[in-house]
């Protein structure tokens, strides 16, 4: 869930390693801090609390300083997991002799037998982290095999070469990251310690003795190269390094990368050449700024039309056929499911919600949504004939990554829908299908969100039509109706103002309550997340039929309730008991906000507030219902004095279980 840069080049490492944790700090906001190898020692700047703690650290150095000069480094902004967010706890950790500085991302789960064999041999450790044992086992490892370090056994490849290489490349003439054959050096000296870790981990590390070197490793957590002139970087995501290079390789399970000034080389634990992948991003620099907005979220609230038109743009054959990213299933695997369960985390549990009912009603196939961190451990019934769909904005989502690898070991198939390219859960499944929502950095997901319900309707239509469910021009007239939605957000956001309004006179509300039937249920679920996230106000979703049930002992005079309503033409019995359901909820003097489709005159008397959205077919609803949800939590949480983007204890991916 952290944020980590490393950097080799020309530049100041200082400087492009705290630019590119700009763009990171939507991972992690306790503390951040830098490692940067100056004048044959390493140098450590960290703080406690937001970047700018440490950017005001930094800035207070002498002009002259030889940490702003580096051309090497790390640097790391953290979301706490082992210790609290404290300087002391705040990565970079050193090793004792102040010879190795390690950042980390993840949790190593025997950390705790590792710190007593360390503190029995004498090592005194600085801070309450199960991050900073790695620094001192890379110091021993050292120490234990020091020697001078000479050239490596590898090669260089060219810069610039195809993809699927050994992973090994470089400039021309380039000298490789090397070992020696004693197995001396950093490189080694990783492989080592990762080899004595369990757990989840993503580490770089920095030697004084080698200062032109940055190593990193990876298990169960992200880490790209990003590959530039003359320069090479590291990173938790491409956002870190975007500005610099759209060039990245996606690095596998159990993989150690070494990066210079003159190329990159990827091993695996027992150092063998690794093959890599390279790949080149589809958006800029520009895409990660806020371009005018005063918050992330609302910059992502309004790119919601194009990303829901990218997701769908080249889905549709001439023919008339459906198309994923990757598919490594037959047609005949997809006929032969008898069982569909979406597991997902979240706002993508959320999806999965509506998914179901678009699923079973174009397919016939029964379907389950389950939350990933629940799934593998109550046992579900799985076998070949099984689909199991992780979804995942980041694809690196632990829970749901455990949840793809329990399903591959009942022999289920799997198809990932995700946002990022070259990421774990996609290349783990058997089928892929990208959503194309662009960088998301507001912690609470919007965009993410309609991109992956657009993905899910596709899925849906896609396994319909290899059936023999649904003809081709039936699928293509869903289809239509999915290019006509990117319109229809926009104009749901071009009347947003009253919502707005309506936000900040909600703000000082103890508790808002959420309502919907049918695909307004999830999207009732999805809006009191929103509100929670942002506004730290207890905000329920609930499906307007429990509310007799109990909850509506919550009621009391002036509480808000949300009202998701049906189409009263698509589903109008479900549209007569919604307003069954207002007025139960207004008997017991509840201020009731409805979101209700244009034309329906039937709920304003029996609301406060009436917003009112574009009529739409009921399966894509919400499409449009979700997004004044959006703007209504964004807005209260403002009013409150909350940083929208950055809601405490949250971070954007969340890579521990």
């Amino acid at each position: 869930m952290c944020g980590i840069v490393g950097y080799v080049g020309a530049r100041s490492a200082c400087t492009v390693v705290v630019d590119g944790l700009r763009r990171l700090e939507y991972r992690g906001y306790d503390s951040a801090g830098v490692a940067v190898v100056a004048d044959d020692e390493v140098r450590v700047v960290k703080r406690a609390g937001k970047l700018t703690n440490l950017a005001k650290a930094l800035a207070e150095l002498p002009p002259a300083d030889r940490l702003r000069a580096a051309a090497s480094g790390i640097g790391h902004t953290r979301w706490a997991t082992h210790g609290a967010p404290t300087d002391r706890n705040a990565h970079p950790h050193a090793s004792a002799d102040g010879r190795v500085a390690v950042i980390h991302n993840g949790i190593i789960e025997n950390f705790a037998r590792l710190r007593d064999e360390l503190e029995a041999a004498g090592v005194e450790l600085a801070s309450d982290t199960d991050s900073e044992v790695v620094a001192h086992l890379l110091a021993a490892e050292l120490a234990r095999t020091a020697v001078p370090v000479g050239v490596g056994a590898g090669t260089s490849g060219s810069d610039g070469g195809p993809g699927g290489d050994a992973g090994i490349s470089g400039g021309a003439g380039a000298a490789t990251v090397g070992d020696g054959a004693s197995g001396a050096g950093l490189v080694a000296a990783m492989r080592a310690v990762c080899a004595r870790l369990t757990g989840a981990f993503t580490l770089l590390a920095v030697s004084a003795d080698e200062p032109g070197l940055v190593v990193g490793a990876r298990r169960n957590s992200p880490l790209v190269v990003g590959v530039g002139a003359g320069e090479y970087f590291l990173a938790s995501d491409v956002a870190a390094f975007i500005e610099h290079t759209r060039d990245a390789v996606e690095l596998g399970q159990d993989q150690v990368v070494a990066i210079t000034a003159d190329g990159y080389q990827v091993t695996d634990f027992a150092g063998a050449p690794a093959p890599t992948q390279r790949y080149h991003v589809d958006w800029d620099a520009s895409a990660a700024e806020k371009g005018g907005y005063d918050y992330f979220m609302l910059k992502e609230i309004a790119e919601q039309p194009k990303a829901v038109a990218d997701t769908l743009r080249g889905r549709l054959t001439e023919a008339g056929e459906i198309t994923l990213d990757e598919v490594r299933l037959s047609d005949q695997d997809l006929r032969d499911v008898d069982k569909i369960f979406i597991v997902a985390c979240g706002t993508a549990y959320h999806a999965g919600l509506v998914a179901k009912y678009a699923i079973e009603h174009w397919t016939r196939i029964p379907c389950e949504v389950e939350l990933a961190s629940e799934f593998r451990y109550r046992d579900p019934v799985l076998d070949r004939s099984t689909l199991v769909v992780a979804i995942s904005q980041s694809g690196e989502t632990m829970d749901t990554i455990m949840a793809l690898r329990h399903a591959k070991v009942q022999k289920a198939r799997v198809l990932a829908i995700s946002n990022t390219n070259g990421s774990t859960i996609p290349r783990e499944s058997d089928a892929v299908l990208y959503t194309h929502a662009g960088p998301e950095v507001a912690v609470a997901s919007t965009k993410a969100f309609l991109t992956q319900l657009v993905a899910c309707y596709l899925v849906g239509l896609h396994l319909a039509q290899v059936r023999g469910i649904k003809y081709a021009d039936e699928v293509g007239a869903v289809v239509a109706q999915l290019q006509a939605m990117p319109s229809k957000v926009d104009e749901v956001l071009a009347t947003m103002e009253p919502v707005r309004e309506l936000g900040r006179s909600l703000g000082s509300a103890r508790s808002v309550l959420f309502i919907g039937r049918h695909v307004g249920y999830p999207v009732a679920l999805e809006g009191a997340l929103k509100l929670k996230e942002l506004a730290y106000m207890h905000a329920e979703g609930f499906a307007a039929g429990e509310l007799k049930h109990g909850p509506i002992a919550l009621i009391d005079d002036g509480t808000p309730v949300i009202c998701v309503l049906p189409s009263p033409r698509g589903r109008a019995v479900l549209h007569d008991k919604m307003i069954s359901n207002i007025q139960e909820v207004r008997a017991r003097g509840a201020r009731v906000v409805a979101i209700a489709e244009e034309g329906d005159t039937a709920v304003a008397p029996h609301a406060d507030h009436v917003v009112y959205v574009p009529r739409t077919p009921t399966l894509l609803a919400p499409l449009v219902t979700t997004v004044p949800l959006q703007v209504l939590a964004a807005e209260i949480a403002a009013t409150r004095g909350h940083d929208v983007d950055q809601p405490r204890n949250l971070a954007k991916s969340v890579t521990v279980e």
